[in-house]
């Protein structure tokens, strides 16, 4: 399965892809970062995410794609940002027909590390060793973006199944009500 992670930011946009399955080795496809420059208007850089991470998925085909899942943060211009960024990754999503699901820090951090209390260099160590790197991907942006689409790889089908198993019993509670 491939997953293509997205750490999102208007200023810096970590993105990354990885290969692999349950129980089985995980691979780097790739990993980057997309940035835009604040001196550019904000269509402008929008605009310049979704041409962006749009490649991203044509170049990879993802399964999947994973997206932080914006929460409050103390600096509204930051959160406003993270937030529109993170727009643009499901638009995309959306676009080009990939599932998308979106993951909250403290699930990847507990999918990765074992602990939703995980600082940032654990989380970055665990992604190294994941992925057999030799060296810890920078900046952490693209760091993130691994470790979404890992948190998605290991979580997603437990999700799916629970999600397809309580639309199943809905339904049949609708069959029995009639």
């Amino acid at each position: 399965m491939r997953i293509l992670g997205v750490d999102p930011g208007l200023t810096r946009c970590g993105i990354g892809v990885i290969e692999g399955a349950v129980g089985a080795p995980l691979f780097l496809v790739e990993v980057g970062v997309i940035t835009t420059s604040a001196s550019m208007a904000l269509e402008q850089r929008l605009f310049s995410l979704e041409v962006e991470i749009r490649a991203w998925v044509d170049r990879h085909q993802p399964d999947a794609i994973a997206v932080e899942r914006v929460f409050s943060q103390l600096n509204l211009r930051t959160v406003m940002g993270t937030g529109q960024a993170a727009g643009i990754a499901l638009l995309v999503a959306a676009k080009a027909g990939v599932p998308v699901v979106m993951h909250t820090p403290t699930e990847v951090k507990a999918a990765i590390t074992g602990t939703g209390r995980a600082n940032k260099t654990q989380v970055a160590e665990m992604v190294r060793r994941l992925l057999n790197l030799e060296v810890v991907p920078k900046p952490v942006d693209s760091t993130d973006a691994l470790a979404l689409a890992i948190c998605h790889l290991w979580r997603g089908a437990s999700t799916s199944r629970l999600t397809e198993a309580v639309l199943l019993e809905k339904l049949r509670i609708k069959e029995l009500r009639r």
